[in-house]
């Protein structure tokens, strides 16, 4: 069986987030959008759901995590190329998002990282497939 993930997270301006992921490359579900939510399609089995913070709450039992302080949850991308990794947290950079870690090198992987413009941590990473494969 194969199974599909959707990541919810509260956003506080539902049209800039939209923008923001539009502009890193991530295709709209429009069925699944409104004023209050959009659904942002990463492939064919992942879509994040960006949804405004009353929207959210209507989900969720407590309080909502204050990005600003604490981190409720670390969100990691693959990339096909090690370029792609500086491509994209580079887009991400100069559409409003921030800088979180420095650059992690480890030869056959390497990443990078940044908060969107909520606060939430996305880690773009990039492996060397032989490395996976275990191919010298």
């Amino acid at each position: 069986m194969s199974r599909m993930l959707f990541v919810n997270l509260p956003v506080a301006d539902v049209a800039a987030s939209r923008t923001f992921f539009t502009g890193l490359g991530l295709t709209v579900n429009e069925a699944f959008s409104d004023e209050n939510t959009v659904s942002l399609v990463l492939n064919d089995q992942c879509t994040i759901m960006l949804l405004n913070t009353p929207r959210f709450i209507d989900f969720i039992v407590g309080d909502i995590c204050d990005t600003a302080s604490a981190h409720e949850v670390l969100l990691a991308i693959s990339a096909d190329r090690r370029d792609e990794v500086d491509e994209l947290t580079d887009t991400a950079l100069a559409a409003g998002g921030s800088v979180w870690k420095d650059p992690q090198d480890h030869g056959f992987m390497y990443g990078r990282s940044f908060r969107d413009i909520d606060g939430h941590v996305w880690e773009v990473v990039w492996m060397d497939p032989s490395a996976i494969s275990g191919e010298s």
